[in-house]
């Protein structure tokens, strides 16, 4: 089964104090690139996050971020409301006894020091429980978008896949005409030439046979229908596994360079132009698969 590397996951939830959020996204990457951003007060449980977000991610560059919001009515101040009443004290002291004013007393209050409260949050191993729960919720609708992207992926690559296999199944019809052809051609050019007399029919011949045989495709025609079998059997499998299809589709395109390096024929040249077409484009596809 095909996953997308691409995903995104969601869950939300909340504990006695906080509305918890988490999200998952991630983008192509050849190895697993992973990037996971928590509140202060759970920091020391990365590591730990970390295995179980990486183990179900596999591939990609990945995105993990929690975050927390104080409930209503369990909500802390941000700022310091003590330290702010002994500046403003401080302020209309200063004023009174300089006569200096001071156009916005607590404007100016708020820009000292120690105003906003940076008390770190302390870790509560029962939120930490909700988190690892709400992670599990997140990873699995993260998983299912990557599933359906996949999808059609899958859906995608078999269409194409179906179409060289198409065009194979053209050039065969064609091939034996092209051999015709060329030997008729060469034939002609001979049977024409001045230098026919002085050419042994025989040798010709021999050569002609050699020529020929070197523009045979027969081996590159069943090798290539082997790899699209294979391809299509590997994209139906229950793995995912992006740089095996990425293998086989070199190997695809090895065939189709050597059968347009044979082809010798113009019709033939066009149909093997479409299959690199198809082919490239099934790069491009692989290159977003898990």
């Amino acid at each position: 089964m095909i996953r997308s590397m691409t995903g995104y996951g969601k869950s939300t939830g909340s504990s006695s104090a906080n509305l918890i959020t988490i999200e998952v996204r991630s983008l192509n990457s050849k190895f697993l690139e992973l990037g996971i951003r928590l509140p202060s007060g759970y920091k020391d449980r990365e590591l730990e996050l970390r295995s179980k977000v990486g183990k179900l991610a596999e591939r990609g560059k990945v995105d993990f971020l929690v975050s927390m919001e104080p409930l209503p009515g369990s909500k802390r101040s941000l700022i310091n409301m003590d330290t702010v009443k002994v500046y403003l004290e401080d302020i209309r002291k200063i004023q009174k006894e300089t006569g200096l004013k001071v156009a916005d007393p607590l404007e100016t209050a708020l820009r000292f020091a120690n105003v906003v409260n940076n008390e770190k949050v302390e870790a509560d191993p029962k939120e930490w429980k909700i988190i690892e729960k709400l992670s599990m919720d997140a990873l699995k609708d993260f998983n299912s978008f990557r599933v359906r992207e996949g999808k059609a992926l899958q859906k995608d690559i078999e269409s194409r896949t179906k179409k060289i296999d198409s065009l194979l199944k053209h050039i065969e019809k064609v091939d034996p005409g092209r051999i015709k052809n060329v030997r008729s051609r060469l034939k002609k050019n001979f049977e024409d030439s001045d230098e026919t007399k002085s050419i042994d029919p025989n040798r010709f011949e021999q050569e002609l046979i050699y020529y020929l045989e070197k523009m045979d495709i027969n081996e590159e025609k069943v090798r290539l229908r082997s790899h699209l079998s294979f391809l299509l059997e590997t994209i139906k499998s229950t793995e995912s596994n992006g740089k095996k299809i990425g293998f086989i589709l070199q190997e695809v395109g090895r065939e189709i360079n050597t059968i347009g390096s044979k082809a010798n024929d113009a019709k033939m040249q066009r149909m093997v132009v479409e299959m690199k077409d198809e082919l490239e484009k099934m790069k491009e596809q692989t290159a977003n698969i898990i």
